[in-house]
């Protein structure tokens, strides 16, 4: 991935507030991430699509479930700009976690899927 192709596909705010909070989560499904930022399914999976295409995430099916993850084999320096922008972000993510009121994954899977 080139640096152009990183920042233009993060230069969304929903697309790069979705990536940290995968990040920072470390797996989210479609319906955790409409809850946290409050945005409607279709444009959350729009955006989920767009982060796929530039390989920063991927995914798997838990039955009818999709599972969200950052993609483990991104090149190092992306990480660090993912890391870095965490901890620029520190707050907002602070809020949008306290919306998923994730306990553990039984918990998660149970209220969520």
């Amino acid at each position: 991935m080139s640096p152009l192709a990183l920042f233009k596909c993060l230069s969304d705010d929903t697309r790069l507030t979705i990536l940290l909070l995968v990040s920072q989560q470390k797996e989210l499904c479609v319906c955790e991430l409409t809850d946290a930022l409050r945005v409607s399914q279709p444009k959350i999976s729009r955006h989920l699509a767009a982060l796929k295409k530039q390989a920063l995430l991927l995914d798997r099916k838990s039955g009818q479930w999709v599972f969200y993850r950052v993609n483990p084999q991104l090149s190092p320096w992306v990480y660090v700009v993912i890391e870095q922008a965490m901890a620029a972000s520190e707050k907002e993510l602070a809020d949008l976690v306290t919306r998923l009121n994730l306990v553990d994954e039984p918990m998660r899977t149970a209220a969520c899927c």
